[in-house]
């Protein structure tokens, strides 16, 4: 395990079962809002998954651990990101929140010894997506803002819903849709978010 992680862990005892493990995790830690947000993530992961052929537990492990570097501050995630030899975009710099998606992959693995490729994929991108993503990565990307982590209901919620009945493609291009009709309001276009947002688009044939 990275040294980066050792005062985190000191009132922690792992169980080997990951809902019990990341839970405690982060509430050892101080972060009860986040677990709750995580546990609700990967049961809609869990959930969506099964209709849309994935496997069910390495979306809802997916979702629990997807924000577990929420222990980092904004204000130290792009010195962590590269302390863990992580790449840090230019966009990252100037809006570290995003970088936490990859911290969250490296923190799966090393804390939790989750080493599926799948799993790991999706927690790196969950926040923005990416072109060419699997199948797993949309349906964290989709449970992550179905279930999101702010006050009140989701401005886009009723694109997401009208949308999951077609595709998990559909809904995704519904949530990044609405990001781009709503630009003026991102603090940043991060190229993975960018790069989706190009395929899906094509994919569904909007000018």
């Amino acid at each position: 395990m990275n040294p980066l992680f050792d005062a985190f862990m000191l009132n922690v005892s792992m169980t080997g079962d990951i809902e019990t493990d990341f839970y405690h995790f982060l509430i050892v830690n101080g972060h009860q809002k986040t677990a709750e947000h995580c546990l609700k993530v990967g049961r809609k992961a869990e959930q969506l998954a099964k209709i849309y052929g994935v496997d069910p537990y390495k979306a809802k492990v997916a979702g629990y651990l997807h924000d577990v570097s929420a222990i980092f501050p904004n204000s130290e995630r792009v010195i962590v990101a590269k302390t863990l030899g992580l790449e840090v975009l230019k966009e990252e710099e100037i809006f570290p929140m995003i970088i936490h998606q990859k911290i969250s992959g490296v923190m799966a693995t090393d804390i939790f010894e989750v080493h599926d490729k799948e799993i790991i994929s999706a927690i790196a991108c969950h926040t923005t997506l990416k072109s060419n993503a699997s199948m797993i990565d949309k349906v964290l990307f989709v449970a992550d803002k179905i279930e999101w982590d702010q006050d009140g209901c989701p401005p886009y919620i009723n694109q997401i819903e009208h949308s999951l009945q077609e595709s998990i493609d559909a809904a995704s291009y519904a949530y990044i849709k609405y990001l781009f009709d709503n630009k003026n309001y991102l603090k940043v276009v991060h190229p993975f978010l960018e790069s989706a947002y190009k395929e899906l688009k094509e994919q569904f044939k909007e000018g």
